[in-house]
């Protein structure tokens, strides 16, 4: 997979790019980021890429030119693919919006400044908008970070072990439940017995009672749009009276 980001800070979003699981993902050739300055495309001798915005108010908009060159030269590079803009105006970003950008080969960020882009580039150029929020940054490269994380991870190989992001948060509409590693008893809480069981079925099961249980505390809002199957509203229902009477 290819992704492209347009960005007036390409060092911040390739330095990201280089750790972790996308870092490991670009060296084994299972993802490739590719950054593009508008400053490089302006026609001017100071390389502007902003001015103030018709109609007053504080701050600047970014020019249609040099963004719709920058655009059209990430595009042209290694075939037609999808322009998304980070904006906070945008299509909230979900795991199952992740998981639909993972299976693309490749498509192209748009990180906004200042006060934003010029609405014609948008019109032209953009092809959706995306927001990881309803909060504002300074700009879109910690949000295409944040997407460049997301799906790069998703690449086949990216992970160590492939079960990993089966298991995440989200990956099943669920939070996800509670891990433990050593020691078996840290202060006064110790590690639950059934996981030490040997007895996977019985992991298995305890585990999505407390992703369950997670999500019913945590994030309602997520298993109102689920259609659980029976086994799983007995896992809740167990989960919930376990709570009920013990809340700590």
């Amino acid at each position: 997979m290819r992704i492209d980001v347009v960005t007036l800070f390409p060092e911040f979003v390739q330095q990201a790019a280089q750790v972790g699981v996308v870092g490991r993902a670009q060296s084994r050739g299972l993802l490739s980021v590719v950054t593009w300055n508008p400053r490089d495309f302006a026609s001017d001798r100071h390389k502007t890429v902003d001015d103030r915005p018709f109609g007053g108010g504080p701050g600047m908009v970014m020019l249609v030119e040099p963004l719709r060159s920058t655009i059209r030269a990430a595009r042209d590079a290694e075939g037609s693919a999808p322009v998304i803009y980070l904006s906070p105006q945008g299509e909230r970003l979900t795991q199952r919006k992740v998981e639909s950008l993972s299976k693309l080969p490749r498509f192209v960020l748009l990180c906004g400044r200042y006060e934003g882009v010029d609405e014609r580039l948008i019109e032209e150029c953009v092809d959706e908008e995306l927001s990881i929020g309803d909060y504002v940054l300074s700009g879109g490269e910690l949000a295409a970070s944040v997407v460049i994380d997301a799906v790069g991870r998703l690449q086949d190989g990216a992970l160590g072990d492939a079960d990993s992001a089966k298991q995440d948060s989200f990956a099943e509409g669920l939070l996800d439940c509670p891990h433990y590693a050593r020691p078996l008893r840290e202060g006064d809480r110790e590690v639950p017995e059934v996981l030490l069981s040997g007895n996977h079925a019985l992991i298995r099961r305890w585990r999505l009672k407390q992703a369950l249980g997670r999500t019913w505390l945590r994030r309602p809002d997520l298993l109102a749009r689920m259609d659980l199957d029976k086994a799983a509203r007995k896992l809740l229902e167990e989960f919930r009276q376990e709570y009920l009477a013990d809340p700590d």
